[in-house]
Order: C-alpha cells, then structure tokens, then sequence
C-alpha cells in the first residue's frame, strides 16, 4: 500500500508508516489540542518531499495560519510565493457563497493545482453553515468524494462534543472519513493532564489502537510511543 508519511514523529510508527494515500482522515479534538498543528504538519511534509499541497481554512487568516507556520520555524510563505502551496480562505459567515465555492470552484482548483495534500480546518465550521442534519450529511459527502476523485490526500479537522471527546460535534465526519485519529485530554495519575492521541480507525491499514501521548513542541507535534499516558 502507497503510504503518505504524516510528518508528526511518533504518529507514522502508530500508522505503520503514514496514511494510505488518496484518503480523506478527520482529526477529531477540542479546543487547545492541536489540531490546527497536525493540519499544517502534514501539509509542510509534502511541500518537503516535493508535494504540492493546499490548506483550506474556515477559523484564521491566511496571514495568521503562516504566522503560525513560522512559529515552527516552517517556511510556509516561500511555498505559498512560489506557487507550490496554496492557502484559501472560505468565510463561514457568508454561507451561500462559500458553499457555491466548495462545490464548484474547489474541485476544479485541486485538480488545476495539481495538489497532492490538502488540510480543512475546520470541517466543523463548514457544516454548521448548513440548516439540517440532511443538508450536512449530502454536502459533506459530495466533499469528500470530490476529493477522493481528485488522488490527493486531505486531513481535515473536527471539533469534538464536549461529553464525548471520542465524537464529532455534528457525528457525521467520523463516519464519513476513510480514518479518524482522535486528540483528546487525559487526567494522569498525578493529576496533570496530559494530550494523547489515539488512531481511532484507518480503512485498509492494520495500526496501533494504543493511546499515546504527545507534546506540542517548538518543532511540531511529537507523539511519544515509547510512554505510556497513564504514568
């Protein structure tokens, strides 16, 4: 199977090697967790092994989101000038517009551009846009299948209801999505809390369940398979 590595140190080893190219993956968790990191992680390791990539976003700026590459130390901008990477953003609040975008100006795009990642951040937003579980249910559906027929792969992430940090806000995207990779908060034994990841499911690659914990560092996200969360 034709792996795509993450680009997240640790997550690769839970993934056998990355994600099965052409998949579309949610990243599900709260506010704080990260999210927004593994996105841009992901993408920034395509530009690296020479993968024209897209980062679509719903919350910030464009401005902002390189801002945050550079906090990394990711040199986002000079991909974006140089027409390897692409940054759109969509405005949640005008939704008649953005959904006309997404259905017939993205597809077009991602073929034109000829990316081979793409990161939605956030799914969640997307769908609030729309007025019924029906609606969100056929235009998430139609998204990611426009997707998938294009050959990249895309990481889009999902806010998580607050009694279930294993769920979707809306329950839709998990079902939806060929792998879902869970961050979550987990209460140690000595009381600190500590950010953990878990490799919910991934259709057609045999993976780690174990739910490992992992540091937002000064490089990137870090998953740590050697330790456990509990300790």
């Amino acid at each position: 199977m034709d792996l795509v590595p993450t680009g997240v140190e640790g997550l690769d080893e839970m993934l056998s090697g990355g994600l099965p190219r052409g998949h579309v993956v949610a990243i599900l968790g709260s506010f704080g967790t990260g999210k927004t990191t593994f996105a841009l992680q992901f993408l920034m390791q395509g530009l690296i092994n020479g993968e024209k990539g897209i980062f679509i976003t719903l919350e910030e700026d464009v401005e902002s989101i390189l801002r945050t590459a550079e906090g990394y130390g990711w040199d986002l901008r000079s991909h974006v000038e140089g027409k390897t990477a692409a940054l759109v953003k969509l405005e949640p609040a005008d939704a008649k517009a953005t959904a006309t975008r997404v259905k017939s100006e993205l597809p077009p795009f991602i073929k034109q551009f000829e990316a081979q990642r793409i990161a939605i951040d956030s799914i969640s937003l997307l769908n609030m846009m729309f007025p019924d579980d029906v609606e969100r249910r056929t235009r998430l559906f139609a998204l990611c299948d426009q997707i998938r027929k294009t050959g990249a792969t895309c990481i889009v992430t999902a806010e998580v209801k607050d009694e279930n940090p294993g769920s979707s806000r809306d329950g839709l995207v998990e079902y939806v999505s060929d792998g879902v990779i869970s961050l979550r908060l987990v209460e140690r034994t000595n009381g600190e809390v500590q950010p953990a990841v878990q490799v919910v499911k991934m259709r057609r690659l045999k993976h780690s369940r174990h739910i490992k914990p992992y540091s937002l560092t000064e490089v990137g996200a870090v998953v740590h398979t050697e330790a456990e969360v509990f300790a």
